[in-house]
Formats: C-alpha cells, structure tokens, sequence
C-alpha cells in the first residue's frame, strides 16, 4: 500500500494538467453515464440473458461488472501514463516499476475475466464444460488486456521519449524545425485514437478493423508529412501546381498499395481485410491526404514565408535606425574635434585639414550611404581607414600603444551592408586602448573571390572605477549580430572570443 501510495503522489507531482489526463477523464465521465443509461432505460443486457433462460440482475450481471471494467481500464491508464512508465523512460528503479507494471496487467486480467463471468454469464451455455467456458472467457481476457495494455505503454513511452527518439532520425534534420514536433503531436494522435479504438472493441477484438486502423493513418501521416515538407515545396521551386502534385500522387499511391499488397499477403486467407484495406488507403490518400497537404503548405508555409519576409524588412529597418542612432555619438565627435584642436595649436594646419575632411567624410557616409541597402566594399573600406586615421591622430602621442592594419585595397565590384564592420573595431578602440597602459590593436581586411575576411584582436585593460565606459559593453556589437543574421543568414560564420589579455573576432562574410 505504501508503494501504491507513493506512485499515487507522483501523478499530483507530475503536470495532471496534461491532454492525456483530460481526456482519458472525459471519456471515463461519458463511459459512465452510458452505462448508467443503459442500466436505467435498457436494462443493460437483459435481452441475451433472456434468450439463454438465464436469470439476470441488472445490477450484478450488468452494472457494477461493466463500472468495474472501465475503472480498472481509466486507472491503469493514468498509472502507466503518470507513474510507471516515466520512471522507466528515465531509468528510475527499474525493477521495482516493471513489477508494479506486471502486477497491475495481471490484476486486470483477472478481473477482466471475473467481471466478464456475470456481464457475459449467457455465453456459459454455448460450452458443454464450465471449465472450458473459464478458459476461453481468461484467453480473451489476456489477449484483450495485454494488446491494450501495451499500448498503454507504448503511448506513455512515446510521451517521454519521442521527441528525443525522432530527433535522432537523421534525414529529419534537414528539413523544418516544426517537423519534429509536429510528427509527434500526429503519432500521438494516432496512438490515441488506436487506444480509444481498441478499448471500445471491449472483449473481442475485430482483427480486420484493427489492421485497417493500424495501417491506414500512419502511411497517411506519413505521405502528408512527406508532401508537406518535400514534394510541394520542390514542385513550387519549379513553378509547379496542383496538377502535377495531384497526378503525382497518384503515382505514389499505386506504389504504396503495392507494397501493402506484398506486406498483407499472410493475411489473404482472412477474407476482404486485404482488398478493403488497400481501396480504403487509396481513397483516403488521394481525396484525404491529396488536397489536406497541399491546403496546409498554401496557407502554413507561404503566409510564413511571407511574414518572415515582413519581419526581415522591419527588423532591418528598425537595426538601421538604431545603428544610425549608435553612430550619431557626440562623445566621440567632441573627442576628435578636441584632437583636431590640439593638433592644429601644435602643428601645421596641413594635418589639421586632412584630420577634418576626414571627419567630413564619416560624418557624409553615415548620413547618406547608411540609408541605403547595399553599398559598394570599396566605400565601407573608405570609412573604415577614416575612422582608423582619426583614432590614430587621437592616440599619436602614446609610444606604448601599437596599431597594425592590414587592410586590402579592394578593386572589386563586391557589395555589402552599410557599417556592417565598423562596430567591431569601434568596439576595440574603446576597450582595447589605454593612454597610460601598453596596449594594441591589429585588424586585417581581405577578400578572396566573393568571401571577405576580417579580423580584429585587441588588448584588455581593466578601467578604473570612475571611468563612465566601464559597465558599458562593446558599440553595437549585439546589433551588428542581429544584422547579421537577419541580411546574412547562412552566409555568414561569427567568432568572438576573449581571454584576459585579448578579445579577439573573426568574420568570414559572403558578400554579392
């Protein structure tokens, strides 16, 4: 009893919210307010009792048997759902929940078979010998409870384990990601309404319904989820309607039925399983699966594609706006019209001049160009040497500190995002230099065919405790990560990493 108890409390300490509980809940309610019917307006089986000339309670021979049964059915379920088969799942004592598992299928088939006794007392009188009767009332009992039982199990396991188990199915993860989960929900599906199949079936189970049931929805998932996710979207990349995916599907149906012809064969000599399958299947692939397939991609995929398509727009534009809005920073104009200043007062204006058409020319590139969606490499790399030149007129008087670029003239006819590049070298400039601590900075730019590379490594000093950038992070390095993504999606490989000396990014850009 204690151990009953305890796995009584692991169905309140598991979600009891679950879809499985609720339903298996809802049809227990309706289970017993048919049988409560039948007791009060049919008597319940009076009738077949009647035929046998065998005296009939209904209470004894129809209610509390069929109550019974149902109970037993309803709270198996949650056991196996709720307690036993989670703990397997996940190897939790082992042992001791493959007894319980036993015990609870031989308890039901016990009294699965005791119950059948006084529901189905009428039956006795078709054998000659009472023993014989007991025999084949247990046989049905097991078969029926084990089949039962065992998917029980097998959709409780599932529960667990099926999303791991179909992410492991290599050719899965090539396609979207909803297709995992999705396949899940299905088979779930499917497993329950094969429950729910065989549990109304009660005692004896109808073999040609069961092979139907347990054949025709899986290939149908099976060819909707291939429709779906390969055969429509190839066609429409061809520019391909429904016609051809029609008349194509035809053609997988004659194959399909063909393999289910040989898989059937040993069941031939059972009457018209075999033909009513294989017509069923057919008809329900070509006028089901057919037509639901391809309404499901036409109002799922293409109004995804198209709001994804949406979002990409304004998620640059909203990027744009914010990266224009990060580069306006007068804390750097001041700085260097206070280096300009300096310079002049100390040298020729000749420097002092190239310093501001310097300037001029940053300050015209990230009003004007950055609005634009792509802007010629050539331009980008301008911007960069400018910004480079006035950081070094900046950091001119310090012989400790050390900046190396490597930058490649580009004479190509390559485009890209506007100020894609320069947050990662803003970024070193403001954590990587120190006006009284050594301290460098390397950065190199070159292109090889249509793939740029780019790498900027800077050194690490710790800022002092008044130092207003000390909390702050690196100038729109997570914008530009969010601008990456979104322009350059899978064309594109981003590594940052930073020790205690050095933070070091590498860029390989894809570029048109």
């Amino acid at each position: 009893m204690e151990i009953l108890s305890g796995h009584s409390s692991a169905i309140k300490s598991k979600n009891i919210n679950q879809l499985e509980f609720w339903i298996s809940t809802t049809l227990y309610v309706l289970a017993l307010i048919g049988i409560c019917s039948s007791t009060i307006y049919s008597s319940g089986n009076s009738y077949r009792f009647e035929e046998s000339h065998i005296d009939y309670n209904v209470m004894a021979n129809f209610f509390i048997p069929e109550l019974f049964k149902i109970t037993s059915l309803y709270i198996s379920f949650l056991l196996f759902n709720f307690c036993f088969m989670p703990q397997l799942a996940n190897k939790n004592n082992i042992t001791l929940n493959l007894i319980l598992t036993v015990l609870v299928t031989a308890f039901s088939v016990v009294a699965w078979m005791v119950y059948n006794t006084y529901s189905q007392a009428y039956r006795l009188v078709e054998y000659d010998n009472i023993d014989n009767a007991y025999g084949i009332f247990f046989g049905e009992a097991f078969t029926y409870i084990f089949f039962l039982y065992l998917l029980f199990n097998a959709y409780a396991y599932f529960n667990e384990r099926g999303l791991e188990l179909l992410k492991r199915i290599p050719v899965l993860k090539n396609y979207h990601n909803n297709i995992v989960p999705e396949l899940f929900v299905s088979t779930k599906i499917w497993l329950i309404t094969l429950m729910i199949f065989t549990a109304v079936l009660s005692v004896k189970i109808d073999y040609e319904l069961l092979v139907i049931w347990s054949i025709v929805p899986p290939v149908n998932i099976f060819v909707a989820f291939c429709a779906i996710y390969y055969i429509i979207p190839n066609l429409r990349k061809d520019f391909k309607g429904f016609g051809r995916y029609f008349w194509g599907n035809v053609g997988i149906t004659i194959i399909i039925s063909l393999l289910l012809l040989i898989i059937l064969i040993p069941f031939m000599r059972n009457g018209a399983i075999v033909p009513v399958t294989l017509i069923l299947n057919a008809i329900c692939l070509i006028c089901i699966t057919t037509p639901s397939a391809w309404y499901i991609y036409k109002h799922k995929f293409e109004k995804l594609s198209e709001i994804q398509m949406l979002k990409t727009e304004l998620g640059k534009s909203d990027a744009n706006l914010n990266f224009l809005k990060s580069q306006i920073n007068p804390h750097f104009l001041f700085n260097a019209l206070n280096t300009l200043f300096g310079t002049a007062l100390q040298e020729n204006a000749e420097r002092t001049g190239e310093g501001i058409q310097k300037l001029g020319d940053m300050m015209r590139f990230m009003l004007h160009e950055n609005t634009q969606d792509k802007i010629s490499l050539t331009r980008e790399v301008e911007y960069l040497n400018n910004y480079i030149d006035l950081q070094k007129l900046r950091t001119s008087r310090s012989a400790d500190i050390r900046i190396d670029t490597h930058i490649e003239e580009q004479l190509n006819n390559l485009q890209i995002t506007p100020m894609l590049l320069i947050p990662f070298i803003e970024n070193a400039f403001k954590h990587g230099i120190s006006l009284q601590q050594p301290s460098y900075i390397k950065i190199t730019l070159q292109t090889k065919e249509s793939t740029l590379y780019f790498d900027v490594s800077n050194s690490i000093y710790i800022k002092a405790d008044n130092d207003p950038e000390k909390l702050k992070s690196g100038i729109g390095l997570e914008n530009v990560k969010q601008r990456l993504s979104l322009l350059y999606y899978g064309k594109h490989e981003l590594i940052i990493r930073e020790s205690a000396n050095e933070f070091f990014v590498h860029l390989t850009l894809q570029l048109d």
